[in-house]
């Protein structure tokens, strides 16, 4: 890609003598003229003013064209002749997030369903240059929004998101397993499955292991988030005065989320509180960076010869002009 800049476009400040110029010529044209007494003009009525009286406007033109490209010329006009060629392999993410009713649970603030929204949220704006996924799960799972660029639609779709979309429970093992199936086709450098849960797997039809070994098979990291506070936490439970919160105790198999996350070389966290789980999604977002090739290629090439000998004629044609064919008397 080339383009015309100027290394000193300061001195163009100098074209306003142009226009101060053209009207004190024509001044000069209108109100100075020499003058010569005569009894009667009668004697002139008949002839027509000859070409050298209009021709002597060119001298002038050639002037004002003379000092227009003398002026571009010493704001040194450059071509700069530039090429950037950027390759970004990007990376397909499916966030797989439990939304079983202990997500409800106050430990991290509001709760830790909407604690993982928000920062699943700052994640994905985070990647602008990767396809992401949403899988939700409970007692069962099923794709919320399939692997897409379009961010903007991907988050609608997240903060949609609420408990009693589907059955209760918790089937980390089906939640893997339709991750694994968004992404099984992908052609991309890398694909990563971000899964966030804070129970124990306790139904569905697939094994968690079963789904990691699936994962492996198609070059797939899982990275696991154990949502919840060590001991106990406010979680809401029906009774028969309707829905209280009382206090449960955290139970989360980490030993599962470990063994899956390391079958597939991805790593286990504990979130237990917002921070924390801020903090892992950073890191995360730093261990699963887009490569991003950039060659850059600038020259600078000085065009100011042109102008300033284009001037320079100019200026020699209008002196030549002037002490030949257009010369005039003292």
């Amino acid at each position: 890609m080339m383009k015309i800049q100027f290394a000193d476009p300061e001195y163009f400040w100098l074209m306003l003598l142009i226009p101060a110029a053209i009207g004190w010529y024509l001044y000069r044209l209108r109100y100075h003229h020499a003058t010569l007494q005569v009894s009667s003009i009668k004697s002139f009525s008949k002839v027509s003013p000859g070409w050298r009286l209009y021709s002597r406007h060119i001298l002038f033109g050639f002037k004002i064209l003379s000092a227009i490209f003398i002026i571009v010329a010493i704001a040194r006009p450059q071509r700069n002749m530039s090429r950037q060629d950027i390759s970004v392999e990007g990376i397909d993410i499916v966030l797989a997030t439990d939304i079983s009713s202990t997500m409800l649970a106050e430990d991290l603030k509001p709760n830790r369903l909407e604690a993982a929204k928000d920062v699943g949220i700052e994640f994905i704006n985070s990647r602008p240059d990767d396809r992401i996924g949403l899988v939700i799960f409970s007692g069962e799972s099923f794709t919320q929004c399939p692997l897409t660029t379009d961010h903007a639609k991907l988050i609608n779709l997240y903060n949609e998101v609420k408990f009693g979309l589907i059955d209760n429970g918790t089937a980390i093992g089906d939640g893997l397993a339709t991750a694994v199936n968004r992404l099984k086709e992908s052609k991309a450098r890398s694909k990563v499955i971000i899964l966030l849960t804070d129970g124990v797997n306790n139904m569905g039809s697939i094994d968690p292991q079963s789904a990691a070994e699936i994962a492996t098979l198609y070059g797939i990291r899982i990275y696991t988030i154990g949502a919840g506070t060590i001991g106990y936490a406010p979680a809401p439970v029906n009774t028969s005065f309707g829905m209280q919160y009382v206090q449960q105790e955290v139970k989360i198999d980490e030993p599962l989320l470990k063994k899956v996350s390391a079958m597939t070389n991805g790593k286990y966290f504990r979130a237990t509180n917002k921070q924390k789980l801020e903090d892992i999604y950073k890191e995360i977002d730093r261990m699963e960076k887009s490569k991003i090739d950039v060659t850059e290629f600038k020259r600078k090439k000085e065009e100011f010869f042109a102008f300033a000998m284009i001037g320079l004629l100019l200026l020699g044609i209008e002196i030549l002009l002037r002490y030949t064919i257009l010369r005039t008397l003292p």
